[in-house]
């Protein structure tokens, strides 16, 4: 009888821990994600850009955020720096490589409570080929009902990486080594 009833409880808790995480697709229907970057451009300003195809899906409990998990998929030919000609260079070989690196990825392997709506996101980082541990600084905005009868939740996410540890060919000068990444999600849940 013990037996039974220690795996019946165990049962409600694997079922309870489930229920309480939920999952999202990030809202690219109604366009309200945007993966944006930005480089200095030879050291004497900024040149920023988006890419404007993407997806992807998290599970999110806001009473155990560690729980969390998020992916996201970027197609890296829809990079988009408002200037034909630049973004022709930025596929090539020199920056993206579209033709052998058509998408990059993002896994998460860890979400830390920071507190006050912060969190501390740690993931493999695809591009080019390559996969790095990066971490994503980033702050919950809200969460709720919407006006359709949905449920939403979003997120802001700021994260740096360095050119050279992707093998970026490409060179626009000693003050430009580095790509900030900035990550506007927001999740409509399943």
């Amino acid at each position: 009888m013990k037996i039974k009833s220690l795996l019946t409880a165990v049962a409600v808790a694997a079922i309870s821990a489930s229920a309480s995480a939920a999952e999202y697709v990030v809202d690219m229907q109604g366009a309200h994600a945007s993966i944006n970057f930005k480089i200095k451009h030879l050291g004497y300003s900024w040149l920023h850009g988006r890419f404007n195809k993407f997806s992807g899906k998290f599970d999110w409990d806001k009473a155990k955020p560690e729980a969390s998990k998020i992916s996201i998929e970027i197609d890296t030919n829809s990079v988009d720096s408002n200037h034909a000609k630049r973004d022709v260079h930025l596929r090539s070989a020199d920056f993206l490589e579209v033709k052998a690196f058509p998408k990059a990825t993002f896994v998460s392997t860890s979400i830390k409570d920071l507190g006050n709506d912060k969190l501390e996101v740690k993931g493999d980082f695809t591009f080019r080929g390559v996969t790095k541990n990066i971490t994503i600084d980033a702050t919950k905005i809200g969460e709720g009902k919407d006006p359709w009868g949905g449920y939403r939740v979003g997120f802001q996410g700021t994260t740096t990486i360095t050119m050279a540890d992707y093998k970026v060919k490409g060179k626009l000068g000693p003050a430009s080594t580095q790509v900030i990444i900035d990550l506007n999600v927001e999740g409509v849940r399943h």
